[in-house]
């Protein structure tokens, strides 16, 4: 369109037209005289409105859903990374409670034999064939540690310190070949030897017990304790070890050797304590755990006595 006057003239009367109708249609609000001229206009123009809002709609949603991929991205981020932060909250405190476990039950041991300890946690295990079984705690010369200290745990004897740093030990288990501990039966009180089978950690759950004295009895389920070392160390007296498992003899044998299933579990230590100071008094077998009540025998119903062929006979005749 060419910039002309009339065309300028033309546009200035469309413009004072559609401000006249403007003020008039507002100011006379619903009896306005251009009521009906809006109601045309509704009506022609209303269908093209909604083709066009059905049309424009999809293409509406489509670009907010695009918009919102990175908002519903980082909401999908922020629940996974939660679940995971619950996740780990959920184990960290089923080992704490294990942990917990562990620990009550250590004090309870310490307090039974009147042991003074220094609580450590395992923190590495070494055990293959041919190599020592030993374990490394988080616990040194800083917290009191010395060599030839006994470690045990809630169960019973884990072994003895063999080396001191400033903030770990390492620990000799009672499975590795080379370890020896003085040991007593429960009860009977007869000495003997405990020595590991050196056998890795895997296979250390069977220790070997020499009785010195080959006529002493001996019989599966007794129990063994330490003997203790001359001022505690490297062993404590009265610490449990385990259970007789089996009793072997060789005539002419100087010894007698029975198989022991130790009650500390090689394999799974974590929460132990390195005894820093002996009790005043062998407590003998007083720490040793209750032994399991046996479960009673249910009695036999006995058959009734089975009649002979004339008996049946002659109850039938007492019947006629």
């Amino acid at each position: 369109m060419r910039d002309t006057r009339r065309t300028r003239l033309t546009l200035g009367l469309l413009l004072v037209v559609a401000f006249t109708l403007i003020t008039v249609d507002f100011r006379g609000g619903d009896a306005s005289p251009l009521e009906t001229l809006r109601g045309l206009g509704s009506a022609v123009f209303g269908p093209v409105e909604r083709v066009a809002a059905a049309i424009v709609r999809p293409v509406r949603h489509t670009i907010d859903a695009v918009g919102g991929l990175g908002e519903s991205q980082r909401r999908i981020s922020d629940l996974e990374r939660q679940n995971r932060e619950l996740r780990e909250r959920l184990r960290a405190s089923e080992l704490s409670r294990s942990q917990s476990e562990q620990l009550e039950e250590l004090l309870h041991l310490a307090g039974l034999g009147r042991y003074r300890v220094v609580g450590a946690r395992v923190v590495a295990l070494r055990g293959t064939q041919g190599f020592e079984n030993t374990g490394t705690i988080d616990a040194g010369s800083r917290d009191g540690i010395e060599r030839n200290m006994t470690v045990v745990n809630g169960d019973g004897l884990v072994g003895r310190v063999t080396s001191v740093g400033p903030t770990t030990s390492t620990v000799l288990l009672a499975s590795d070949a080379a370890s020896a501990v003085g040991g007593r039966l429960e009860g009977t009180g007869e000495i003997g030897v405990v020595t590991g089978r050196g056998e890795g950690t895997s296979g250390g759950r069977v220790l070997r017990f020499e009785l010195l004295d080959p006529t002493a009895p001996i019989e599966p389920g007794q129990r063994i304790v330490t003997f203790g070392s001359q001022g505690g160390a490297p062993y404590v007296p009265g610490v449990p070890v385990g259970t007789v498992r089996s009793v072997s003899s060789t005539p002419g044998a100087l010894t007698r050797v029975a198989l022991v299933e130790p009650f500390a579990n090689f394999t799974a230590l974590d929460v132990v304590g390195v005894v820093v100071k002996p009790p005043r008094t062998d407590p003998r077998d007083s720490v040793l755990p209750p032994k399991p009540t046996p479960s009673p025998t249910p009695t036999s119903v006995s058959a009734s006595p089975s009649r002979s062929p004339n008996e049946d006979d002659s109850a039938a005749d007492r019947g006629r």
